[in-house]
């Protein structure tokens, strides 16, 4: 798959399969949810040639082309789909199961403070769930801004068990700009709108940029959505360690994103290489957190450790 298909790409597990999880989850609990995963995991890691290409890419740019084991490939597996069980948990307000630690909470809190609308980046590492909730333990509503087509069996699983999640999601449909008038809504009411900003699809095109040792092609049209706003932007990652930790990252990445007319690609490009750069700060902090199982990179780009 290239860069841009992640769009196209089928949803893994199917409805029976979701449905099999939650009765799971609602009778079980999660401890023996998380032990029927094992052999899920195995079987996809084991069965799914594409996605396991794409991990070992990924792992070999932390530990090296020679440092990268089944193993590990299959502790990458298990961890998405470990934080993607503890969704069902989360949406049905659960938040005891875990351990929540935040870190950069003040930023938060001085939003809530002073009532500004601000969009909050983030990307398919580790829970933006987990991030969620942070932000509401702080007393600020997120909604998310995303494109749902490719998961909409497991939306529409969370969506059964929170009714009201639907309300705080914003949804990008092909070819279309309704969205960005939402956004625009939610923002001047100083509400925050958060934004994954590691995959193509946003609109507005993309740009080049090094990340983890090789040009990526990353989506431009987050910077000029904030440029047009002039509000805040903040980075917020929810990085997951085993059994249940969720570590929430906050920090601030723009007081107000600025284009000059005049370098408006160059100013594009150096929020874009800031992003990156965060990106990758935050990926080698949890390595097996990284949740995007497709060809990442450009092609003909050379191959690095990066550790």
């Amino acid at each position: 798959m290239n860069r841009a298909g992640w769009l196209d790409a089928a949803e893994v597990g199917g409805s029976l399969g979701i449905q099999f999880f939650v009765f799971v989850c609602t009778l079980f609990g999660r401890a023996p949810a998380r032990a029927v995963l094992r052999l899920v995991g195995l079987y996809y890691v084991l069965f799914h040639s594409m996605p396991r290409r794409a991990s070992r890419a990924w792992l070999e740019r932390i530990h090296g082309p020679d440092g990268v084991t089944f193993a590990m490939v299959y502790r990458h597996f298990l961890c998405f789909a470990e934080v993607t069980l503890d969704r069902l948990f989360f949406a049905r307000r659960q938040n005891w199961r875990f351990e929540i630690s935040q870190h950069g909470e003040e930023h938060l809190r001085a939003l809530r403070e002073s009532r500004r609308g601000a969009i909050l980046l983030g990307a398919h590492l580790g829970s933006f769930d987990a991030t969620r909730v942070g932000a509401e333990m702080e007393r600020i509503g997120v909604t998310i801004v995303a494109h749902f087509r490719n998961a909409r069996m497991i939306n529409a699983a969370l969506q059964r068990l929170d009714p009201l999640s639907r309300a705080r999601l914003i949804e990008i449909a092909p070819d279309g700009i309704e969205f960005i008038f939402a956004v625009r809504e939610r923002i001047e009411r100083g509400e925050h709108v958060a934004i994954l900003a590691d995959r193509i699809g946003l609109g507005g095109g993309t740009i080049e940029v090094q990340f983890m040792g090789a040009a990526a092609p990353f989506p431009t049209g987050v910077y000029r959505l904030a440029a047009a706003l002039s509000c805040p932007v903040y980075l917020v990652f929810g990085l997951y360690t085993e059994p249940n930790r969720y570590d929430i990252h906050c920090e601030l990445f723009a007081e107000r994103v600025v284009l000059p007319r005049e370098a408006r690609d160059q100013g594009i490009a150096a929020y874009a290489q800031r992003y990156a750069d965060r990106l990758a700060h935050y990926g080698r902090l949890a390595p097996d957190n990284w949740f995007n199982f497709f060809d990442y990179w450009a092609p003909g780009q050379e191959l690095r450790s990066e550790s």
